[in-house]
């Protein structure tokens, strides 16, 4: 009999835990999104790391050790379903195949990982909150509509 038979019932039982991997430019800072789909109220322990000329370097983990020259320039934050590294002052030499890794505490089936190819010159901007900020009209509006917030201390920001 085949030992190996029995592992794609097993995967296909458990469906993918991380559901997507993308990347993003803001500002001068790279952001990688890793959404998950939560099965578990178990703590969930991450890695992300980079394969650049056929080696892998971790950037944040809290699964191993991350090497010197990220860790200073690395941090993770974690919202609901998603795990988000953000990277400071990101250069082509970032450039490689970043991989998120997730696994959740006694999680029979092991760690979720999933790829993606990051190019400085293929990265669109990230959307949201930074977006309406560069845009003069909203900025305007905000200031119309809150008259208690101080100008001076707006613009210093």
């Amino acid at each position: 009999s085949n030992p190996l038979l029995p592992l794609p019932v097993l995967q296909a039982a458990h469906c993918q835990m991380i559901k997507d991997l993308s990347a993003c430019l803001l500002g001068q800072n790279l952001r990688v999104d890793c959404r998950y789909e939560n099965k578990t109220d178990n703590p969930l322990t991450y890695e992300f790391s980079i394969t650049k000329d056929n080696r892998k370097h971790v950037i944040h983990s809290t699964i191993s050790v991350s090497e010197n020259i990220y860790r200073s320039r690395a941090n993770v934050t974690m919202h609901k379903n998603l795990v988000c590294l953000h990277l400071q002052s990101f250069t082509t030499s970032d450039e490689g195949i970043y991989m998120c890794e997730l696994k959740a505490t006694n999680d029979y089936t092991g760690n979720q990982i999933k790829n993606i190819t990051v190019i400085k010159d293929k990265l669109e901007k990230c959307a949201g909150f930074s977006l309406l900020i560069q845009n003069t009209s909203w900025l305007l509006l905000l200031l119309l509509s809150l008259p208690l917030l101080q100008a001076v201390d707006f613009v210093s920001l």
